[in-house]
């Protein structure tokens, strides 16, 4: 048997519900094992000491290389659209199509209002912004902002006494950038303005990461730095599976937690991986969804005949014609 392996990062189950399977990859999960687990299983294939997801250190590490002996937070720039109830994180990272010069204009409105609270902030890329923390700073626990969007930024906002410090930080840094003259020209351009920030992912830079996994395909910037400072090497997540997407040997990380379609995950991932496997390139694949379910299919399973066909709770496997692999 093929030495080499595959993990299948997933979004929750519930993101799939009422969708379809064809039956053979229906059939093949039915006589894989499962783990209902409990929670994300990500942290199954980073050991980073000391426990935790310093989400802000180690991409300051990989975008500016001075992480090193200092606590850093996010201030990420995003889109907030007022509504009746509240205020909704619509837009952030890539999808703000920021330049290096959008940053630069944005920095000088932004720098007197934390340089005067001890935390400095910059712009080593356009999307991520940083503030330094001063030492023994309490800071702000929030989602990483994928995970938020559509959300209610007001459920996200730092509470009691600490909190109203961060809360009165965000209120002065919307006016400052609400009054831009670059959000101006933003809108004017058919771009989303930015008009507030999104602070998450404080920490130090770990003591230790290693990779329970040799080769990756992510574009998770985050996910990505972890991997990289573990040793692993991380390539940028093609459209569809093809030959050359996993490892020889060892086990690859495919991130597909962006996934909604569940077809498009068998089309291009999933099938392919059977087909592989069936063939004996491929040893087996594992399945993590962020719920914390595991699915681990193996070649040898083809032979638990007797076991019934599984999908995703919640979603149909579709009557095709059954073509064992």
């Amino acid at each position: 048997m093929a030495a080499a392996s595959a993990i299948l990062l997933l979004p929750p189950r519930e993101r799939f519900g009422g969708q379809r399977v064809p039956a053979a990859t229906a059939r093949w999960l039915g006589r894989g094992d499962h783990d209902p687990g409990d929670g994300d299983r990500l942290h199954d294939w980073l050991d980073i000491l000391p426990r935790g997801w310093p989400a802000a250190a180690i991409t300051r590490q990989r975008d500016a290389g001075d992480a090193d002996g200092s606590t850093w937070l996010r201030a990420d720039p995003v889109y907030i659209q007022p509504d009746i109830n509240g205020a909704r994180l619509l837009s952030h990272g890539d999808a703000l199509a920021l330049t290096a010069e959008d940053a630069a204009a944005f920095m000088p409105a932004l720098r007197p209002l934390f340089g005067d609270t001890g935390m400095p902030i910059d712009a080593p890329v356009p999307t991520r912004w940083y503030l330094r923390a001063p030492p023994g700073a309490k800071l702000p626990a929030m989602a990483a902002p994928d995970q938020a969007v559509g959300m209610d930024l007001f459920d996200h906002l730092p509470e009691g006494p600490e909190g109203r410090r961060w809360r009165a930080l965000l209120s002065e840094a919307q006016v400052a950038l609400h009054n831009h003259p670059r959000n101006a020209q933003r809108q004017a351009a058919g771009l989303a303005p930015v008009n507030s920030l999104w602070f998450w992912g404080a920490g130090r830079l770990p003591d230790h990461v290693t990779a329970g996994v040799s080769h990756a395909l992510s574009d998770d910037d985050t996910l990505v730095a972890f991997l990289e400072a573990g040793g692993a090497r991380v390539e940028s997540l093609p459209d569809r599976r093809t030959g050359a997407d996993t490892a020889s040997d060892g086990r690859t990380l495919i991130d597909l937690r962006h996934a909604r379609d569940l077809a498009l995950v068998d089309r291009d991932w999933l099938s392919p991986l059977l087909a592989d496997m069936a063939a004996g390139r491929l040893a087996g694949f594992t399945l993590d969804f962020a719920d914390g379910h595991r699915v681990r299919v193996a070649r040898v399973h083809r032979w638990r005949f007797w076991r019934r066909p599984w999908s995703v709770p919640g979603v149909a496997a579709a009557a095709v014609p059954e073509d064992d692999l």
